[in-house]
């Protein structure tokens, strides 16, 4: 019997373009620029031997028969086994799930990582990550959310694809700066994905805005610029255009969330009480309003 954990960040994207038209997988995926912060997705796997394959995936304790991401990576790893297996996996997540905080990517990229680990397959990283970027194109639910998850920080992924394929540039940021989002609900990322209307308008205003951003690579910039995105594509709910003209009278930058109904700001720790407050006038509950410390590691296999 083996068993793994790791745990992958969550990450929210503030602008992207979509390249999802080759053939290989490892070569589709996303420009963009966003940020991993601490809290995201930690995956237990335990393994045991058995006269077939099989799996039993529980997010937050609870039993699902939906998660076709995780399957997608269980499915891959299994194909290398030396052994037919029972896996049990458990997705501890700290995260709103499809919300724009990188939740499949998140589980997806961790279990990748613990069941490489907990079967032996003797994966490298780049591969295990590569894994689990290929599930996500595959299922739809992202394009460059992992390879961000992966590195950590906040950065821009200059060129897309998988780990071997792509490129991603740091954009320098200390512990002064932390993460206040209040997240609403999902989008569904299939659909924005395969709407020509708004892929056109990603693709065209994100271009212009991920140029100017590598021209000046600061958290500031990238506050500003993922709100002139949210504004040009057309995705915002009057609740969010609301709270961001409040929190625009105050004087504090915040944006959409990509893809999710969700408000975010990367913001200096001393700006964070006013926003909250803000935050607190218009959220349906306290477990809607998220903060979070920015996570440098990237996804990592723990003790």
């Amino acid at each position: 019997m083996g068993e793994s954990t790791a745990f992958s960040p969550g990450h929210i994207t503030g602008i992207f373009r979509i390249h999802d038209k080759p053939g290989d997988p490892l070569k589709k995926g996303s420009w963009g620029a966003g940020v991993s912060i601490t809290r995201g997705v930690t995956t237990t796997v335990n393994t045991r031997n058995s006269s077939r394959h099989s799996s039993k995936i529980r997010i937050n304790d609870e039993i699902t028969k939906s998660a076709k991401v995780s399957e997608h990576v269980i499915n891959t790893l299994l194909s290398h086994a030396r052994k037919k297996s029972r896996i049990i996996v458990d997705h501890d997540v700290k995260i709103p799930i499809g919300s724009g905080f990188g939740s499949s990517g998140a589980g997806a990229l961790g279990l990748a990582l613990a069941l490489n680990e907990a079967l032996g397959c003797e994966f490298s990283r780049i591969e295990a990550v590569e894994i689990a970027h290929i599930a996500e194109v595959d299922c739809r639910t992202g394009l460059g959310t992992v390879m961000a998850e992966a590195s950590g920080g906040l950065e821009i992924r200059t060129k897309p694809g998988g780990p071997s394929v792509g490129e991603i540039r740091k954009i320098p940021v200390d512990d002064d700066y932390a993460v206040a989002c209040l997240s609403f609900g999902p989008i569904s990322t299939g659909e924005v994905l395969t709407n020509e209307k708004f892929r056109q308008l990603i693709n065209k205003f994100g271009r212009d805005l991920l140029d100017r951003l590598i021209a000046e690579p600061k958290p500031q910039a990238f506050m500003a610029l993922s709100r002139k995105f949210a504004e040009h594509i057309g995705l915002m709910s009057p609740r969010v255009r609301r709270i961001l003209k409040e929190t625009d009278s105050e004087g504090l930058t915040c944006s959409m969330a990509m893809l999710g109904e969700t408000v975010f700001s990367l913001v200096k720790r001393e700006q964070i009480k006013d926003l909250l407050k803000i935050f607190r006038r218009h959220a349906p509950s306290e477990q809607s309003i998220i903060t979070s410390e920015i996570d440098f590691q990237g996804a990592r296999l723990l003790d």
